[in-house]
């Protein structure tokens, strides 16, 4: 049996304990080691998901022998920088989403990446899930025909506090980066990159973007309507409609969900499959099995994909900040 792959944790944050918290639910990996840029942070992370490991700085995750594989899990602004310092390590990388804070940042990481032959994927973890993977298959067999319209949403409630990282603009706060990315990426997923952007966006009480919404036109004529808020919690559900049957997804439809194939004449079919933890567990899935074949980027999140996701939401934000 391949021994189970040796992960490296950049960062202590919410995202970075959800990750520890799934690796429960996988025999692929472990959480071998964690580091911050304070040793009682990764001490007491450390110690409350048993991690043996534990860093006082980034460059010592990476340079550590048990660690395999890196999962970058800090803010927004320093996923490039930590996602370098694992490459020029020679360590395979996982990255957070958003992937960088810009299109640049990004085809600087996939560089970097296919220079150096590592493996690099973005930690889009809905891509890696069920029922997304069930809908891809049902694309692929074009049951529901030409794609019209795509929708989906991303609203949550947060308390207004500046110095919260999605009120803060120098932790790369802002609803498009943390909530806007699913439903981009969603699209992406469908569609690919649009060829046309409208923009409508509003900012939080810190000047960063608090909520905008999408139009993105495609060369087929497709459309798709997106939304992200940081001011109320939304039904987060997402829809791909053809011209013979839709997929209406549940909320949140990011997360480990259900989903309803609609027939045009109204016929239903559906799709429900149990779940365990969180699910961030399927993405070191996906990650394990890459590095065991000798790939180097995920099909289900390739790297181009990735860059011409945050070109988009360049151009997104670069309209947002028109409107204000």
């Amino acid at each position: 049996m391949t021994e189970p792959l040796g992960w490296g944790l950049i960062g202590t944050g919410g995202i970075a304990a959800t990750f520890a918290a799934d690796m429960m639910f996988t025999e692929s990996g472990r959480a071998a080691a964690v580091g911050s840029r304070h040793l009682d942070s990764a001490d007491r992370f450390a110690d409350r998901f048993n991690i043996p490991n534990r860093h006082a700085s980034y460059e010592a995750l990476v340079a550590d022998p048990d660690v395999d594989v890196v999962y970058v899990a800090t803010p927004h602004p320093m996923h490039h920088a930590g996602a370098l310092l694992a490459l020029h390590a020679g360590k395979p990388v996982l990255v957070e989403k958003a992937f960088t804070m810009n299109g640049t940042e990004a085809e600087e990481l996939v560089a970097t990446a296919r220079a150096d032959e590592l493996f690099l994927m973005e930690a889009m973890w809905t891509r890696c899930l069920p029922h997304i993977a069930e809908i891809r298959r049902l694309l692929a067999e074009g049951a529901l025909g030409e794609i019209v319209t795509v929708t989906a949403d991303h609203g949550q409630w947060f308390v207004q506090d500046p110095h919260f990282r999605l009120f803060a603009p120098e932790l790369g706060g802002g609803a498009l980066l943390d909530l806007g990315v699913y439903p981009v990426s969603f699209a992406s997923m469908v569609l690919g990159k649009p060829d046309r952007i409208v923009t409508l966006s509003d900012p939080a009480f810190t000047g960063v973007d608090g909520q905008t919404s999408m139009l993105f036109g495609y060369a087929s004529g497709a459309q798709a309507v997106l939304t992200c808020t940081l001011s109320a919690k939304s039904p987060t559900r997402g829809a791909i409609v053809g011209t013979d049957a839709r997929i209406e997804i549940d909320g949140n439809f990011y997360a480990p969900t259900s989903f309803d194939l609609i027939s045009r004449t109204g016929e239903r079919t559906r799709f429900e499959a149990p779940h365990e933890g969180r699910g961030l567990w399927h993405e070191a899935e996906e990650v394990a099995r890459c590095l065991r074949e000798g790939l180097l980027e995920s099909p289900l999140m390739p790297l181009d994909e990735s860059v011409e996701i945050m070109q988009t939401m360049d151009a997104v934000l670069a309209r947002a900040g028109a409107n204000y």
